[in-house]
């Protein structure tokens, strides 16, 4: 395995001796929502890298998600957050969009259309680019996740774990910088969720993963943090983040540290 060390704004990968910005990068973030006296993320940082694979473990309600929702603007935040070197702001949300795929917990709110090909396909549709272009592009997308056969159904008729694939094909049409995905496995059965960990080591972005199923993400990721109390921890694995949330283990905190 290649040794990490970071410093400042950079990586540096030893096994190759190259410096890496980071592709999702969070600067003292604090979440508080509407109507709130305490805040539901506070000042928290940390990073992910190119090719990194990242859980993010928290029980429900630590906030994992409102990090994931801030990190494409859809849920105010104080602080700083930057996806592919471009600050998460009100004039640069289309830009962050196009470089951030997104996967949300229940895969039916993020399908629009009755056809699998044409919802794959809509992002570029949207954007002009010509629907045999967008056609094509969408089959290729599809074909990487094993569901190209799916492309002439209805993706109502799909079983849950079909329709995550397609709704992660839709995420993938921009060929993002990084793909956040909150709670992908929760619904999903042990064959399924075997599956879902195969696509996503098979893709080439950096992948920021919500969750607190243990297995999957071991099976998934290789870097593992903990939100709770409000910040992030670094752990070495998943078992340690395992007696973290049971009130059991300790941590390295890092909510205030540049990495």
């Amino acid at each position: 395995m290649l040794r990490i060390s970071c410093s400042g704004d950079f990586c540096y990968n030893a096994g190759e001796n190259i410096f890496m910005n980071p592709v999702l990068e969070f600067k003292s973030v604090s979440i508080r929502y509407p109507g709130r006296v305490t805040d539901t993320i506070s000042n928290v940082s940390f990073h992910v890298h190119p090719d990194e694979r990242v859980a993010l473990f928290g029980l429900n309600g630590s906030g994992k998600t409102s990090l994931l929702l801030a990190a494409v603007g859809l849920v105010p935040f104080t602080g700083e957050i930057f996806v592919d070197g471009i600050p998460v702001e009100k004039k640069t949300l289309q830009k962050v969009r196009d470089r951030t795929g997104f996967l949300f917990n229940v895969p039916e709110d993020q399908i629009l259309f009755p056809r699998v090909l044409d919802d794959v396909a809509y992002g570029l549709i949207r954007k002009g680019v010509p629907l045999k272009e967008s056609h094509e592009k969408a089959m290729a997308v599809l074909e990487t996740l094993g569901a190209k056969e799916l492309a002439e159904c209805s993706p109502f008729q799909l079983s849950h774990g079909q329709r995550q694939r397609i709704a992660l094909a839709g995420a993938l049409i921009f060929n993002p910088a990084v793909i956040l995905l909150d709670e992908p496995s929760s619904a999903l059965d042990p064959r399924g969720r075997v599956s879902l960990a195969d696509v996503l080591q098979s893709l080439a972005s950096s992948i920021l993963i919500a969750t607190h199923d243990i297995e999957f993400a071991a099976r998934t990721c290789r870097r593992f943090l903990v939100l709770g109390d409000q910040q992030v921890r670094e752990c070495q694995n998943c078992r340690e983040a395992e007696a973290y949330l049971l009130g059991s283990g300790s941590m390295v905190h890092i909510g205030r540290s540049p990495h």
